[in-house]
């Protein structure tokens, strides 16, 4: 079944909106014209869309619904609306659920600060958000600037409330203290409100409420102060320096640029406030149909209608025909107008193409990773005779010391990739002892007997040892009928070396002989990769587990210390070290713990 082309001279003339579906009714694609028919129409004409992704949209297309509307404005917001609740597969959909850096001005408590945070998707309205920043570094870098200007506190709101004299933060000029009365409330205020303009690239006008209030504090004859407020805008400027180097204008504004190759896109976009760049932000989408204009305009609707500050400008490499509309949706309800500017030349021009060469930078890198890993695999899977592509692989490793606390390990790869959230670890419920055989019976066991219930089967499983160890996987499988996963064997070769390096070898099931992978295979990379990541994953676990004891049994040998008192002492000293090191006063101080505790501690760590 396919759509019967003759119907669209029944289509109105008139704006609207368009819902391409398949023969289960399902939204592929939504777009919007001033002319819906005369916009359908071009689909189906040989030179009317010469768009790669067209002919693979249009052969699944059965009907095509339309919505008539008063005006562009009104298509626009209705395309944007539709588009998030069906998510059509030929659409860009924004899926902003990386992890993204940013500052945090905590200004819904009574005593703000500034703190580093990690947030996914779009940040929670609890507090002011600046970025998201580069790198985690270039906001350190940041947050360590500001602390050291503005005298917020740093501690947390638990510290806050304990707090009964300043901390050392206040001799050294750092805080105000706000935590035992050292300021007012109007005092902290001012702080905050520079910190804000500060961050928001507002420095004239913080430099001009330092020297103001510096000039007050000489006229009142307060020179210290005056002189700590020289010092801070001295600071600002020699901070300010290395920022203005490539600063051609100022103003709030967004860069957005495209790159795209067939179906996939990078969209990048520059945040520049008050002329400097303070963050950039790339959006990937896969299955474009959207021409450039329509993709500015759908990402620009989803991305910033629900923002609570907008730059004033968003400087775009593409005019649109609607951006008119577009403007007057992003600007309302708010305190001045925000422009959707193409920019022709100049300082703004500029910033576009910068936003271009980030975007293809950003395209061509993850392209090139992501290439040569489906590569890897897809030769992995013809070395090895695997049955499919290796989408998914999990293995194991099982760690011990001297024989005791046998624990294992799964690490996962998704696409030849590190997949942490899979990552699990297992305590050994029937094995006693270093039998790594009956422990990797039970793990095997364990997992894929609530994997295959779950039907959460992975591609392939990377057995760390020889015949024997993928003899006992296999038989395992055989056990719990799973039929449609790969497993294979790594082990290193002992005595053999290839240029230096110990050779690996693979063992397939029912092939008598191992496989050899050279030095430089690439397949040969990935396999040490997973199974280093196992190894690691388990030593990380067993170590845990053998701190948590050794700790355990320290303290449990102290007359008197029941599992209350222990926990107490180890909140106030951090370790069993730091209790060592306590004087008999301190711990003393603690509350609950007696002369006696005291007498008992000092008397088992003195032997």
């Amino acid at each position: 079944m396919s759509f019967n082309s003759t119907k669209l001279n029944t289509y109105p003339v008139l704006p609207g909106v368009y819902l391409m579906k398949n023969d289960k009714g399902d939204v592929l694609y939504i777009g919007k014209a001033n002319n819906i028919r005369q916009r359908v129409k071009q689909y189906f004409t040989s030179s009317g869309d010469t768009r790669e992704m067209i002919p693979f949209l249009l052969q699944k297309v059965v009907s095509i619904d339309t919505i008539v509307v008063n005006s562009e404005k009104e298509a626009l917001l209705l395309e944007n609306t539709l588009i998030k609740q069906h998510k059509p597969k030929y659409n860009a959909l924004l899926k902003d659920d990386k992890t993204y850096v940013a500052l945090k001005v905590t200004n819904k408590s009574r005593w703000p600060t500034v703190q580093l945070v990690r947030y996914h998707g779009k940040p929670k309205p609890d507090g002011l958000f600046f970025g998201p920043y580069t790198s985690a570094h270039a906001a350190r870098q940041t947050l360590d600037i500001i602390q050291k200007l503005f005298p917020l506190r740093q501690c947390s709101d638990q510290e806050f409330a304990r707090r009964t004299r300043p901390c050392l933060l206040y001799d050294m000029k750092r805080c105000i203290a706000p935590c035992v009365g050292r300021c007012t409330k109007e005092e902290y205020e001012v702080q905050v409100d520079r910190t804000i303009k500060f961050l928001r690239g507002q420095d004239t006008e913080v430099l001009k409420d330092l020297s103001e209030e510096m000039e007050r504090c000489a006229e009142a004859l307060d020179f210290e102060k005056a002189g700590t407020l020289l010092k801070v805008i001295r600071q600002i400027e020699r901070t300010l320096e290395g920022q203005r180097v490539d600063k051609p204008l100022g103003g709030d504004m967004d860069a957005l640029a495209i790159f795209r190759q067939s179906e996939e896109v990078v969209l990048s976009k520059l945040i520049f406030r008050n002329g400097k760049l303070v963050g950039a932000h790339q959006f990937n989408f896969v299955n474009i149909v959207e021409e450039d204009t329509e993709l500015l305009e759908s990402f620009i609707l989803q991305h910033y209608q629900l923002e609570e500050e907008l730059p004033q400008e968003i400087l775009i490499p593409a005019e649109l025909s609607d951006h008119e509309a577009l403007e007057e949706i992003l600007s309302s309800g708010r305190s001045r107008k925000v422009y959707v500017m193409t920019p022709q030349r100049g300082d703004k021009k500029a910033l576009v193409e910068m936003a271009y060469v980030n975007a293809e930078a950003t395209f061509k890198k993850d392209k090139d990773i992501q290439s040569i890993r489906e590569r890897t695999l897809m030769e992995m899977q013809e070395k090895f005779h695997l049955s499919k592509y290796p989408k998914r692989i999990e293995c194991f490793d099982n760690s011990s010391h001297a024989g005791t606390e046998m624990v294992s390990a799964m690490v996962v790869f998704t696409e030849g990739a590190k997949d942490a959230g899979r990552y699990r670890r297992y305590k050994l419920k029937t094995v006693e002892g270093p039998d790594d055989y009956a422990s990797m019976k039970e793990v095997l066991t364990r997992r894929y007997t609530k994997a295959r219930d779950e039907n959460d089967l992975p591609d392939l499983v990377v057995i760390d040892g020889g015949k024997g160890h993928l003899n006992l996987a296999l038989q395992v499988f055989k056990d719990l009928n799973v039929v449609t996963v790969d497993v294979i064997g790594v082990a290193k070769e002992e005595g053999r070396h290839d240029k230096g390096m110990t050779a690996e070898r693979v063992f397939l099931p029912n092939v008598k002989d191992p496989v050899f992978l050279r030095s430089t295979s690439p397949i040969l990379f990935l396999l040490q990769q997973i199974r280093d990541e196992a190894h690691r994953f388990a030593i990380v676990f067993h170590r845990k587990l053998r701190s948590k004891k050794v700790v355990g049994s320290e303290l449990d040998n102290v007359p008197g210390i029941g599992p209350v008192k222990r926990k107490k002492l180890l909140v106030r000293f951090g370790s069993v070290k730091g209790l060592k090191e306590a004087s008999a006063e301190e711990i003393r101080g603690l509350k609950g713990i007696s002369d006696r505790d005291v007498e008992a501690i000092k008397k088992h760590f003195g032997k």
